[in-house]
């Protein structure tokens, strides 16, 4: 798998134009099934300068940088800190996942009190993002044959169900199927078959077992959802409008 040790990433995302918040891996890495060929996806949040949002144009709200580092793909994505906050508002599962990274690159204090609010930003609905995210990875998975979008399934699923039972976001396939015991007992097979290959088929598995498998999680999720002790809404948007507020008055020193 891509050794990110061996990766200045910080020296990368340093590159972005405007001053970053924070920067944390996400995709496959945070997964916890990375491939000896994965691509880097680096994620996080910047500042916009206060004259490109109160000009007559409208700013470009998302920064894409991209280099190639002896061969592995790298690939920062940030969003300006107001459209990221609004994503987290939107019961974005995606956006959580990438904030709350424990795969660290770049970090500020304004990261650290961005991260101390999201608890306050879940609620039961998310359930609909994982239920959503999954169908699509399905649709992906039943189209290309490949083990990848299976195993984002079989994630986003299980997220799903450890958010709604224990008010926490956990992205790590591998600790998820410890975790929960409706995990179908065959994901460590593959993703130990995903390490050697990021495009590979989801080889030596029945498809009716599967389909059978990702229904009954869907269940599951619905189950957790109904039963979850989640609030129905953001019990932190003051604060969080409070924090651009102040953070775009004062950003953090590049």
């Amino acid at each position: 798998m891509t050794d990110l040790q061996a990766l200045d990433l910080r020296a990368f995302v340093a590159t972005c134009p405007d001053p970053l918040l924070f920067a944390t891996v996400s995709g496959a890495h945070l997964y916890g099934f990375p491939s000896r060929d994965s691509d880097v996806d680096l994620r996080g949040a910047h500042l916009l300068p206060v004259a490109e949002l109160i000009g007559l144009d409208e700013p470009e709200e998302t920064r894409t940088v991209m280099a190639d580092h002896d061969g592995a793909e790298l690939d920062l994505v940030t969003h300006d800190l107001r459209k990221f906050v609004r994503l987290m508002l939107r019961r974005n599962g995606y956006v959580l996942e990438q904030l709350l990274s424990p795969l660290v690159v770049h970090t500020t204090d304004a990261h650290a009190e961005l991260v101390a609010l999201a608890p306050g930003v879940l609620t039961v609905h998310h359930a609909h993002h994982y239920h959503g995210f999954a169908r699509t990875q399905e649709r992906l998975f039943e189209r290309t044959g490949e083990l990848k979008p299976l195993l984002y399934t079989f994630r986003a699923l299980l997220t799903g169900v450890h958010l709604m039972r224990s008010g926490r976001i956990e992205a790590d396939l591998t600790r998820l199927a410890g975790e929960i015991d409706a995990a179908p007992g065959y994901l460590p097979e593959l993703i130990a078959a995903k390490a050697e290959a990021e495009h590979g088929p989801a080889a030596g598995i029945d498809p009716g077992t599967v389909e059978r498998d990702i229904e009954e999680l869907h269940t599951v999720l619905e189950a957790a959802r109904l039963a979850s002790a989640l609030p129905d809404a953001a019990t932190v948007r003051a604060d969080l409008a409070d924090f651009v507020v102040r953070t775009r008055l004062e950003p953090p020193q590049r």
